[in-house]
């Protein structure tokens, strides 16, 4: 590695294109991590577009919860596809090149989606809230309105903020090295090259990164706290299996998902360990949007209902 560093050197901000060192260099690795990588994207796909076709066409599933569900399906099939196929290039070419306007690309689609993720989440964290706390005003609290003006805003936020992280860091100099340790082009790998001070890139994604996560996280918290004491004042032992039931997917989701994404980003770039980011990576831009759908469609039996129905009319 340091001698294909040492020969990528550059000079100036005339970097047009880098280098992905991918996630291993061993050959013995190459062919069974590409074929399972490759089954891995494949089932991401279509678990996805299955997802975001059934809870289109089906009328028993036009409810705010698989509305942000189909988003969720929506924006985990963003990130994957930004990142996956690329990715699988690297384990049939010697070296792996992306060019910087690709790069770049890669970065801002990766942090749009990647914000995105967070916004869904804990809206859908105030959904089963609204659901098991105020049945009542359900309709009314989440209208369609206020559901589309939610997303409207998540999508508006995370293209602004990505597009400054990405511009901040595109206009700086790369210096050191045009080697990329990692499989994608990501905020700490390519901080890590520049020559430039990058003190001030570094606070604005820390800023964005720890609001993203607090804020989110604070809905998420609060709502299943709310949820929690309701779920314990119900008299029937059905009605609290069933709220349990409901949320259990939800938050088995959100514990990997910010487990991973805190460990990895609310901490200074300059002490990011590659190989353990690398490892991370993979689990929430490629394992997690393959679970996703699993968890919430097979275990749920309005969307078993909605396949049913599917499959009897293709009879």
């Amino acid at each position: 590695m340091e001698e294909i560093i040492k020969l990528n050197e550059t000079t100036g901000s005339q970097v047009t294109e880098f280098i992905l060192m991918g996630i291993t260099k061993s050959p013995a690795l190459q062919g069974p991590l590409f074929v399972l990588f490759l089954l891995n994207y494949i089932a991401t796909a279509l678990g996805n577009l299955g997802l975001i076709i059934l809870t289109t066409i089906d009328s028993h599933l036009q409810t705010p919860m698989y509305f942000f569900l189909r988003h969720l399906a929506f924006v985990d099939l963003g990130y994957s596809t930004a990142i996956g196929p690329k990715m699988l290039v690297s384990f049939t070419e010697e070296k792996n090149i992306i060019s910087s306007n690709g790069c770049a690309i890669q970065l801002v689609l990766f942090g749009i989606f990647i914000t995105n993720d967070f916004f869904i989440l804990s809206a859908m964290a105030y959904d089963r809230y609204v659901a098991i706390c105020k049945p009542l005003l359900y309709i009314v609290i989440m209208s369609d309105r206020v559901c589309w003006i939610s997303m409207a805003f998540s999508y508006l936020y995370s293209i602004m903020v990505n597009l400054l992280i990405t511009i901040k860091i595109f206009k700086s100099s790369f210096c050191k090295s045009n080697v990329l340790r990692h499989f994608f082009c990501d905020g700490p790998p390519l901080l890590s090259i520049i020559c430039s001070d990058t003190s001030e890139i570094e606070l604005i994604i820390f800023t964005f990164a720890a609001f993203d996560l607090v804020f989110s996280l604070l809905i998420i918290l609060v709502s299943y706290m709310l949820i929690l004491v309701a779920i314990f004042r119900m008299n029937s032992p059905e009605g609290r299996h069933k709220a349990f039931s409901t949320c259990g997917s939800h938050l088995t989701v959100v514990v990997v998902f910010y487990g991973t994404l805190l460990f990895m980003y609310l901490q200074p770039p300059s002490k990011h360990s590659f190989d353990t980011d690398k490892m991370a990576s993979v689990f929430y831009t490629l394992v997690i949007p393959t679970l996703n759908p699993l968890i919430y469609s097979l275990r749920n039996k309005e969307v078993k209902g909605a396949l049913r129905r599917l499959f009897k009319k293709l009879k």
